[in-house]
């Protein structure tokens, strides 16, 4: 069986950033998959479930209500626990997407209040949060992303 792209990016020598993971294309549509990496693999401890679910709520309502909310196909984690992924449509480079992606994560180190979308009848573990620490992850990955910045994959 073909390894799949994600799996063939030395993630040894994988560090925070924000990657352009693949673009699909299907007649004259382009899904941009984007890797929001937010620790370093293997080296890190891997972000906490009820942080990362705190994360995808407000990433994603803050993204989705957003100037680029009509791009916004999917955010959600990693399987992994290192980072989310962002897919948007068209054929932005992470350059471009940083500032969206900055700005959400802002959103996130300052957020105060109930979290969107963390009730019995909107979600299907409303309980699993934890706003303090998606505070932490957050101010974490934007200090990375302004100091390094890291656009593109380790060769």
């Amino acid at each position: 069986m073909e390894k799949i792209a994600s799996f063939q990016i030395d993630h040894a020598r994988l560090l925070p950033g924000l990657y352009l993971s693949r673009k699909d294309r299907c007649g004259d549509c382009v899904v941009s998959t984007f890797d929001l990496r937010m620790t370093a693999p293997n080296r890190e401890p891997v972000i906490d479930h009820p942080a990362l679910h705190t994360i995808e709520h407000l990433a994603a309502t803050r993204l989705r209500n957003g100037e680029i909310k009509d791009k916004v196909v999917y955010f959600g984690p990693m399987g992994c626990r290192t980072g989310c992924y962002l897919l948007v449509f068209g054929e932005p480079s992470p350059k471009e997407i940083s500032k969206y992606v900055v700005d959400a994560f802002e959103f996130i180190a300052g957020y105060e209040g109930e979290i969107p979308g963390a009730k019995a009848e909107e979600c299907g573990n409303y309980l699993e949060q934890n706003l303090a620490m998606a505070k932490y992850y957050a101010a974490k990955y934007v200090d990375e992303l302004k100091k390094h910045g890291r656009f593109e994959y380790p060769q």
